[in-house]
């Protein structure tokens, strides 16, 4: 997790502004922008973000908990995310569940000490006809089985 000076994040916030306009439709892709860089949205941010957009903070924290890819609380480095529909649990999805969690030594919801992976169920990945499915960052793997996925962490790790 990076840590940053309230300075630092007024002005990179202010420069996100002038890139992206100050238009309300403006809010999700400077969120992004920022969840991008830290791995979440500090309580700061959205202060700053609703200063600039002109808007209330509430409105920037409901788009924070409405969207589940972007944070209000500090993530690892790497976000692990293993698909939870019905099709996923059919093809597996506990084995695989398992084996993560035992590889990481932490469970679903929790970050490691090192800060280096968040691990988190997530909603259909749309690769149902594939799973079990996790997404690592901004990259799918499919027809997972235990080992499988225990490989790719290793390499994430």
């Amino acid at each position: 997790m990076l840590i940053y000076e309230k300075n630092s994040l007024e002005a990179e916030i202010a420069g996100l502004v002038e890139t992206y306009g100050k238009e309300r439709e403006a809010l999700l892709p400077i969120l992004e922008a920022i969840q991008k860089k830290y791995n979440y949205i500090s309580d700061f941010a959205q202060q700053e973000v609703a200063k600039h957009l002109q808007i209330h903070p509430v409105e920037v924290y409901s788009v924070i908990s409405f969207y589940a890819f972007l944070n209000h609380d500090p993530k690892g480095r790497n976000i692990v995310r293993l698909c939870q529909t019905i099709s996923c649990t059919l093809s597996g999805k506990a084995r695989v569940a398992e084996a993560i969690e035992k590889e990481l030594g932490i469970k679903f919801g929790e970050t490691t000490r090192d800060r280096r992976i968040s691990l988190e169920y997530t909603s259909c990945l749309g690769m149902c006809d594939m799973g079990p499915s996790m997404l690592v960052n901004d990259t799918v793997y499919n027809r997972l089985d235990p080992q499988k996925a225990v490989k790719i962490l290793s390499e994430v790790k």
